[in-house]
């Protein structure tokens, strides 16, 4: 990563090392050129993978890696394999083998869940098919607070919507109670923050922006959008993926809850590359997308979404927004090892985060983990990675 002969995004995360040594066979030393507080978490969970010295960029059709399983065979579109790893350094993995099968169809994978096929779909199906899979004797559901987060992005480049009384006027006009009930049958909770409650550094003292339309119309007022009865107030577009079904009907409702405000909401929807190539380029004013649990887990996230050196394609923040104090508050928590200084420095980043608003936090899923009877000692995290796998037993 560091001389540029191997690719990667998670190359960032290690721009600021110096050099490294290995004094003897069971030491890794790690010099940096400055102060680097996110180091430690990208070493062991956020960025990086142990590969053999030598790896090239095929590596990936064959990985060789040193957690629980150990890579066995691929079959694009159809199936991946993995074996217990018995020369793994901690705890052995409790089942000799996994089948990954890969199943695009949501009602494919129910059926095969009743039918006893498969024995484990996490975070996969819809909110019905979980409901009707809960009168399955056979099989089992287990539901926990998730820090995966959906979120609604805006182009702060646009004349509209770089106003910050206009997306406050549009958090205000978002009722998210009932779109997370009757769309996500209240498999999440709401959210504030880009960091979950349970995070060392959140901060739930921010702003807050309940359903409060009278609220919403005095700011479009404010902000020179006046309107008589009836007379749309200005029009906005969003783009969305045509993969994704809960995003359509997001967007369905978004379009009804802005339209009582006096904001005309047009959808236009485009196969996920396209979408997400117009997301990178900057060419929306909104859309709504998930940062995945464990993409959270260190508050240095917020460099990476918010600060003023990471638009694209450099990071990832896609919507342009700049704010000289909030990039000073980042890059000393980044400098700063003091775990309850850095709390403090990204406490207000996310005070600031809330007043103006780069995007709107809408909430955090669920993890939810439907499985046969025989999978035992299942026990999940709430970033949601499959590391549960590691742990369970299937009953004889």
């Amino acid at each position: 990563m560091r001389d540029g002969s191997l690719m990667t995004l998670k190359g960032a995360a290690y721009k600021l090392v110096d050099a490294v040594d290995t004094p003897d066979d069971f030491t890794v030393r790690v010099h940096l050129k400055e102060p680097f507080a996110p180091l430690l978490w990208n070493l062991t969970s956020g960025a990086f993978g142990v590969v053999p010295y030598g790896s090239d960029k095929d590596f990936n059709r064959a990985p060789i890696g040193s957690g629980p399983f150990r890579f066995v065979s691929l079959s694009p579109d159809s199936e991946v394999v993995l074996e217990r790893n018995d020369g793994y350094w901690g705890e052995h993995a409790r089942v000799k083998r996994l089948r990954f099968n890969i199943v695009p169809d949501t009602t494919t994978r129910a059926l095969e869940l009743r039918k006893g096929s498969a024995d484990i779909a996490f975070t996969s199906l819809t909110p019905d098919i979980i409901n009707t899979l809960r009168h399955e004797s056979n099989l089992q559901i287990i539901e926990q607070p998730g820090s995966s987060l959906q979120y609604l992005a805006f182009n702060l480049r646009d004349p509209i919507l770089k106003d910050v009384r206009v997306r406050q006027a549009l958090a205000y006009t978002i009722d998210r109670a009932p779109i997370l009930h009757y769309i996500y049958g209240d498999l999440g909770r709401m959210a504030d923050s880009l960091l979950p409650p349970e995070h060392w550094a959140y901060n739930g003292e921010v702003e807050h922006y309940p359903y409060d339309p009278a609220k919403a119309n005095n700011l479009l007022d404010a902000a020179g959008y006046a309107r008589d009865k009836d007379v749309i107030r200005f029009f906005l577009t969003m783009k969305i993926s045509t993969t994704e079904e809960s995003t359509r009907l997001l967007a369905a409702v978004l379009q009804q809850q802005l339209k009582k405000v006096g904001i005309e909401l047009d959808i236009r929807s485009f196969e996920f590359a396209t979408f997400f190539s117009d997301v990178i380029k900057g060419e929306f004013q909104l859309y709504s997308l998930r940062w995945v649990g464990y993409s959270n887990q260190d508050p240095d996230i917020f460099e990476d979404v918010f600060h003023s050196a990471s638009f694209p394609p450099k990071r990832d923040n896609r919507g342009y927004y700049s704010n000289p104090r909030l990039d000073q508050l980042i890059d000393e928590g980044r400098r700063v090892t003091n775990e309850r200084k850095r709390k403090q420095l990204y406490g207000e980043v996310q005070d600031i985060v809330a007043e103006e608003l780069p995007y709107i936090n809408l909430w955090y899923f669920d993890n939810v983990v439907v499985h046969s009877r025989r999978v035992r000692n299942l026990h999940l995290g709430s970033a949601g990675t499959y590391d549960f796998l590691a742990g369970v037993e299937l009953a004889q």
